[in-house]
């Protein structure tokens, strides 16, 4: 009997001790707009126009030209992604930049970006995006959520548009960059 009452006290003392709650870790919770996000916008360079029949150009000389010159443009900036569309002409755009930050580009598709989604994944991030005459201006008017530019003319590969989200509050600027990049000569 003796055994039987000590046998239940000790089983009684480790169960007491036994569920003591764990305490939980402490969670401050931060707003999601809160920090600071820049997203750089650009459309492709000059992409060779030859074949009309050709949905997929490459760049011309001129526009390869350009693309290092985004790259130089954007050397400090200290950039933490790029994204481009999964065409030639913004991929061989953002690619300068891409190796010159020894970063991966990320494809992403102008009609199936969920804005806010993007916004969440970048947050407190130097974004670089690479798009076309009209995906470009309307990302951009999505990260304001506001309808501020419009489609870009065909031969505009310079407009250079800088989105800042500061703590949840979205400002912009448009720069317009001529860039006269020489062709390359052919060695003779």
């Amino acid at each position: 009997m003796k055994f039987l009452r000590l046998f239940v006290a000790t089983v009684l003392v480790l169960s007491i001790f036994s569920c003591k709650e764990e305490k939980k870790a402490e969670t401050v919770d931060t707003p999601v707009e809160s920090g600071v996000s820049t997203f750089y916008l650009i459309r492709h360079a000059e992409k060779d126009q030859s074949d009309p029949d050709n949905v997929d150009p490459e760049l011309t000389q001129a526009g390869l030209g350009r693309a290092m010159h985004w790259a130089e443009i954007l050397q400090d900036a200290e950039l933490d992604a790029v994204y481009s569309t999964d065409y030639n002409r913004t991929s061989m755009t953002a690619s300068p930049t891409s190796v010159k930050n020894d970063i991966d580009t990320q494809y992403y598709d102008p009609n199936e970006i969920d804005i806010e989604q993007f916004k969440t994944e970048n947050l407190n991030k130097r974004v670089l995006i690479v798009g076309h005459s009209n995906s470009t201006p309307e990302f951009a008017n999505k990260l304001l959520g506001e309808e501020k530019y419009y489609q870009m003319d065909e031969y505009d590969n310079g407009s250079f548009f800088i989105v800042q989200i500061v703590n949840g509050v979205a400002t912009s600027q448009k720069i317009v960059f001529n860039c006269n990049c020489p062709k390359r000569e052919e060695s003779l």
